[in-house]
């Protein structure tokens, strides 16, 4: 299994926390940032930290809607975002003007329309964990597929 983290994943995650670490290669990934070797046009992974998730949401709300589109045509596609449920809607970013209520009724919108898992996560390091199970699930599911066709 071999990992692809976006050209522009800004602070992107390595996975040094999994045992033993797994291979992630630096690739342009046309939509969300962590794919799977192989596998592009099939997972898709999009992270957002609390401050870039109110962003996105918020002023770079109609790009994000034009990425969750292109996720749709995925078999998979989650948004993992590093920030639990009540640290969104009680401790928004202090600079943010998007009221939290916004960011929970805009999730749920786009996880109905969009066929898009979104998980929200403590921490950013329950995040990367997360991410990589996420991944391994997926590439093991593949695997065994393609097993029983042999």
């Amino acid at each position: 299994m071999i990992i692809i983290r976006d050209t522009r994943e800004q602070l992107g995650f390595d996975f040094a926390c999994i045992t033993p670490p797994p291979t992630v290669e630096v690739a342009t990934l046309a939509t969300g940032d962590y794919s799977l070797k192989r596998f592009e046009n099939l997972i898709t992974i999009e992270r957002k930290s609390l401050s870039d998730a109110f962003g996105t949401f918020g002023k770079g709300r109609a790009r994000f809607e034009r990425e969750l589109l292109r996720m749709t045509a995925f078999q998979f596609a989650a948004v993992i975002v590093e920030a639990d449920w009540q640290t969104i809607v009680r401790h928004p970013p202090t600079r943010s003007r998007l009221n939290p209520k916004t960011v929970v009724a805009s999730i749920a919108a786009w996880a109905i329309r969009h066929r898009v898992h979104f998980w929200t996560c403590p921490n950013r390091a329950f995040a990367e964990k997360f991410t990589f199970r996420l991944l391994e699930r997926f590439w093991k599911d593949r695997e065994q597929e393609a097993a029983a066709k042999r």
